[in-house]
């Protein structure tokens, strides 16, 4: 009898195991340069996920942009009855037209595929973003310094993020929630506003388009 019980006992735990790497490991990405997932259970509470698409504004700064892209990027919850589809025409709709279709491939290889998407949703999973750190990164001055005259877009502009991605979800009855570092670049154009009669303290409010965004932990540095 003991030794059945201690059988039984380690077939559960293998069980609960799969389940929770099964959540964690989530959808594999589309982009072959991914490292493998790395993802560890983190005692983090759960905090919980916007339930619906919310849609990006292109009014402000370059940089508030930037993180309103990230955050729409890394932002879902498969319970709220939209799927990926919903998500990516966040960022579709602040996508400049010169790069759409580009950009919208971008988009996807950030979001779950629609067979994984039904499988995270029988664990209720729901994902969300922590930014750490934002900034131009170096090699992308380099670039507007080396560039041939019109080859970069008048007000383009390149940031790299780091971050922790957040999921949390269910496994039976059980919560589960894990962390795990990010980084990528994402690449906009921003253009003054035309404002009829300014005033000398109004900020520059200026209007962004999403143009490209990295590989997914290849990013520029």
């Amino acid at each position: 009898m003991l030794i059945a019980a201690i059988a039984g006992g380690l077939i559960l735990v293998l069980l609960v195991g799969v389940g929770v790497y099964g959540l964690i490991r989530g959808p594999q990405p589309t982009v072959p340069d991914d490292a493998a997932p790395s993802d560890q259970p983190s005692a983090t509470a759960p905090v919980a996920a916007p339930a619906a698409p919310e849609p990006v504004i292109g009014l402000g700064g370059s940089e508030e942009f930037a993180v309103a892209v990230a955050e729409a990027l890394f932002t879902w919850d498969t319970t709220s009855g939209y799927g990926p589809a919903d998500y990516a025409q966040m960022l579709a709709d602040v996508t400049a037209d010169t790069e759409a279709d580009a950009a919208a491939s971008d988009v996807r290889a950030y979001l779950p595929t629609p067979e994984a998407w039904a499988q995270l949703r029988t664990h209720q999973t729901r994902q969300w973003l922590t930014i750490d750190t934002i900034e131009i990164p170096d090699a992308w001055e380099t670039a507007v310094a080396q560039a041939a005259p019109g080859q970069i877009p008048d007000g383009a502009v390149a940031y790299t993020i780091t971050g922790t991605r957040h999921r949390t979800g269910y496994w039976g009855t059980e919560p589960v929630t894990t962390a795990h570092d990010v980084a990528f670049t994402v690449f906009l154009t921003c253009t003054p506003e035309q404002n009829p009669a300014p005033a000398p303290a109004d900020p520059i409010i200026e209007t962004c388009a999403l143009l490209r965004l990295s590989q997914l932990d290849n990013p520029l540095r």
